[in-house]
C-alpha cells in the first residue's frame, strides 16, 4: 500500500493563464460588487447599518444599476470581503483598498466567492434541504471531473457522478437499520415533552435513511451548474460543461489542499491545535508552516481559526505565540476574527503585529504599531515562554529584547503592568542571571509584585 504522504501535490493545468489574467477574470466577475462596495464607502451615511430600502435606492440612481442588480452585487460584495459589518456599521473590507493594487486580494477575494456559490443561488423551494446539503457536498467531485477532463464534460456523465457520490454521502450518513423497529415503552415517569422530542429525532432518523429520490438529481444539477456559472467558475453549453480558467485554477488549488494535507511532514492532522503545536514547537520555521498548511488544509477556516484562538487564550505562552504563527499562514480568512481578538488583553499585542503584517508591514517593523504597554505585555508573554519551555541563557538574552532599554526602568514597568506570569518570570530571571547584584535586583521586584508592594 503507497504511503498516502508520498503523492505529489498536483501540477497547476496546463494553459493555466499567469496571476495578472486571472486577476484580471475575477476583477470582471466582481465587477459590479466593487462599484457598490464603493459607493458604500464614500456615498453613503459614516456608521450607516447593512443595505437597506432607501439605500438600495440610492445607489440604483448612483450607479445606475436595477435593484435586482444592487442587491445581488452586495451580497457578493459582503461574500468577497470587500465591505465588512462590524458592530451593525457596514466599513470597508481590506480587500477593498487592495483591489486595484494586489492582484493576490482579488483572487483571494474571488475564491470567497466561489466557495459561497450555494449562499448566492439558494436550492429550489421544494427540494428537502437534507437533499440540496448532500448535492452541495457531492459537487466538488462533479468539479474535480471537470478538471481532469481539461474541456467540456457532456452533463450525463457529471449526472452519473453525481448519483454515485450522493449515494456514497447518504450510504456514510445512515446509521439507522431499515425497516420497522421496536419502540420501548414509555415510563410514567418520562416527561411528556422528553418523549415527544424523542419521536421527532426518530422521525428525522428514518426520514435520513430513506435514500434519494434520484428523479430530484437532474435538475439539482442544472442548479449547481448555473450557481456556478453564475461566479464566473464554469460556462455552460448545449448540453455540456466547462471549467473557465478561474474555475480550473481554483479546483487546482483545492487539489493540492487535499496533497499536501496528505503529506504532513509530522503526522499531526488529525490532532487538535494544541496537539499539533505542541508538536510544532520542536520544528524549525520551514517544517512548522508546512505543519501548519497540512493542518489547516483538513478543516474548515473557520473551524479552524477558532480553534487555534482558544488555544492562544489558554495559560501556555508558548502556544498562544505559535497559535499566531499558524494564523499568519491561514491569512486573510483569518482577519476578522483576530482583528476582534485585539479586544483580548492577553492577544491583543499578537494579534496588532498579525494585522500590522497583514496590512503589509515589514515584519522588522511591526512592533512599531504596539504601545510600550503592549510591547513590555508582549516581552513578559514571552518570557513567560522561554521560562516554561527554554533555556536559562535564552531568558537572560531575552533582556535584550525590552523596549525600555535597562533593567530598571524595565522592572519598574513589568511591575506596573498587572501580566498574571509577572511574578514567575521575574522569579526565573533573577534565577538564571549571572550579575548577582541584577539578579537581587530583579528577585526584589519579584516579591514587590507578590505582596503587592511598590
Amino acid at each position: 500500500m503507497t504511503d498516502r504522504r508520498s503523492r505529489p501535490a498536483p501540477r497547476p493545468p496546463e494553459g493555466t493563464p499567469p496571476r495578472a489574467e486571472l486577476a484580471r477574470q475575477a476583477r470582471a466577475v466582481l465587477a459590479d460588487a466593487v462599484r457598490v462596495a464603493r459607493w458604500a464607502a464614500v456615498d453613503r451615511a459614516p456608521g450607516s447599518g447593512p443595505l437597506t430600502e432607501a439605500a438600495r435606492e440610492r445607489a440604483c440612481t448612483a450607479l445606475e444599476l436595477t435593484p435586482e442588480q444592487v442587491g445581488a452585487a452586495w451580497d457578493r460584495a459582503r461574500l468577497a470581503g470587500l465591505v465588512e459589518l462590524h458592530d451593525g456599521a457596514v466599513r470597508p473590507g481590506w480587500r477593498l483598498q487592495a483591489w486595484d493594487r494586489d492582484d493576490s486580494a482579488v483572487q483571494r477575494g474571488w475564491v470567497a466567492l466561489f466557495d459561497a456559490w450555494s449562499l448566492l443561488h439558494p436550492g429550489p423551494a421544494d427540494i428537502a434541504p437534507g437533499t440540496v446539503a448532500e448535492v452541495i457536498e457531492a459537487v466538488p467531485q462533479v468539479l474535480s471531473l471537470l478538471h481532469l477532463s481539461a474541456g467540456p464534460v457532456l452533463a450525463p456523465a457529471l449526472l452519473d457522478l453525481l448519483q454515485q457520490r450522493v449515494a456514497e454521502l447518504h450510504e456514510g450518513r445512515c446509521e439507522v437499520p431499515y425497516g420497522p423497529q421496536p419502540t420501548p415503552a414509555p415510563t410514567s415517569a418520562e416527561p411528556q415533552a422528553v418523549r415527544a422530542e424523542q419521536a421527532a429525532q426518530a422521525a428525522q432518523a428514518a426520514q435520513a435513511a430513506e435514500p434519494v429520490d434520484q428523479a430530484l438529481l437532474p435538475p439539482l444539477l442544472d442548479w449547481a451548474l448555473d450557481g456556478l456559472a453564475a461566479v464566473g467558475a464554469l460556462t455552460r453549453g448545449d448540453g455540456d460543461a466547462t471549467l473557465t480558467p478561474l474555475g480550473n485554477w481554483a479546483v487546482w488549488v483545492k487539489l493540492e489542499q487535499i496533497c499536501v494535507a496528505a503529506q504532513s511532514p509530522a503526522g499531526n492532522i488529525e490532532q487538535s491545535a494544541e496537539h499539533m503545536l505542541r508538536g510544532c514547537a520542536r520544528l524549525t520555521p520551514g517544517p512548522a508552516r508546512a505543519e501548519y498548511r497540512a493542518w489547516l488544509a483538513a478543516r474548515t477556516v473557520g473551524s479552524a481559526v477558532s480553534e487555534l484562538l482558544t488555544v492562544a487564550r489558554g495559560e501556555d505562552a508558548l502556544l498562544r505565540g505559535l497559535a499566531f504563527e499558524a494564523l499568519r499562514v491561514v491569512g486573510a480568512p483569518a482577519e476578522a476574527e483576530v482583528r476582534a481578538a485585539a479586544h483580548d488583553t492577553s492577544l491583543r499585542p499578537y494579534a496588532l503585529l498579525w494585522l500590522a503584517e497583514y496590512e503589509g508591514a515589514d515584519p522588522e517593523e511591526a512592533a512599531e504599531v504596539l504601545t510600550r504597554e503592549e510591547s513590555t505585555w508582549l516581552w513578559v508573554d514571552t518570557a513567560a515562554a522561554v521560562a516554561d519551555h527554554g533555556e536559562s541563557d535564552l531568558l537572560v538574552r531575552h533582556l535584550e529584547s525590552a523596549v525600555q532599554g535597562n533593567v530598571p526602568a524595565l522592572l519598574a514597568e513589568v511591575r506596573a503592568l498587572g501580566h498574571p506570569r509577572t511574578v514567575q518570570v521575574l522569579v526565573a530571571l533573577a534565577a538564571a542571571h549571572p550579575d548577582p547584584a541584577l539578579a537581587k535586583a530583579v528577585r526584589r521586584a519579584a516579591f514587590q509584585v507578590h505582596t503587592g508592594g511598590h
